[in-house]
Order: C-alpha cells, then sequence, then structure tokens
C-alpha cells in the first residue's frame, strides 16, 4: 500500500519559502531547505549566480549575487498558480527586475519546480528566460 503524501505540508513549505523571500532574510530563507539540496538555475557562466548548488549553506550567496545586479525596490513578483503532487510542487509566476547597473528592466513568466521532504525543501529548479537576463545585464547580445 502507498503512504499518503502530505500535499498541505508542501503547499505551506513553498508558500513559507515565497514568504521569506519577500522578507530578504537570506539565512532565512536557507533555513527552509534541508541540508544536501538539489538546486538549479539555468544560465550563462558569465552570469555568476546561475547554476547548480547541493548544500544548504550556498543559498545565501546565490541571493546576494543575484541581488546585487539588480534594484531591490524595483523588484517585481506575481504568483499565478500553485500545484502540488505529493511532495513536488511547480510554482508559475512572473518576475520583474530593473538592471542596478545600467537601468534596464525585463519581466519574464518563470517556473519552480520544488520537492518537499519532512517539512524541507530538497529540490528547486528555476525555469526562466535566462537569455534575457543576460541580455538586460548586458552580458549577452
Amino acid at each position: 500500500m502507498l503512504e499518503p503524501t502530505n500535499q498541505a505540508g508542501t503547499r505551506e513549505t513553498v508558500e513559507r519559502f515565497f514568504a521569506l523571500l519577500g522578507t530578504g532574510d537570506f539565512d532565512g530563507i536557507a533555513d527552509a531547505f534541508a541540508d544536501e539540496i538539489d538546486w538549479y538555475v539555468p544560465g550563462s557562466a558569465e552570469v555568476p549566480w546561475t547554476g547548480p548548488r547541493s548544500r544548504r549553506e550556498q543559498i545565501p550567496e546565490y541571493f546576494r549575487l543575484m541581488g546585487s545586479a539588480f534594484v531591490p525596490s524595483r523588484a517585481e513578483m506575481s504568483i499565478d498558480k500553485i500545484l502540488v503532487d505529493g511532495s513536488d510542487a511547480v510554482v508559475l509566476a512572473r518576475l520583474g527586475q530593473t538592471v542596478a547597473t545600467n537601468g534596464r528592466q525585463f519581466h519574464m513568466p518563470v517556473a519552480f519546480h520544488f520537492t518537499v521532504t519532512d517539512g524541507l525543501i530538497g529540490r528547486m529548479h528555476l525555469y526562466e528566460d535566462t537569455f534575457l537576463v543576460g541580455k538586460s545585464l548586458g552580458i549577452l547580445d
């Protein structure tokens, strides 16, 4: 017999992640994750915050690197939908940023894939238009 999954717990954990994201408390965000993680944000090697991470303690660095590239007061995010299936959640959202060095703005749809175990996030994959990000940063043509 299959064990029932705690979809409410998965949703609650993902919602807590986004609530913490809004506070700018990078260490608090990291506390929402397991010690060992499967974190992936695709992108160019020239964009220092992209790529994989495998440990909780690497998460604050991601947000500090990314945050330094943008104007925090001009960041926008709206969540369109949270879809939960057992321990997995997919979040469909829209992001907007303003680049700190050149003032360029961009908006794009994004998707997050989370896996939650025992109230902690073990997987976070972000799917975004990394070409648009690189172009806005002035890294890609």
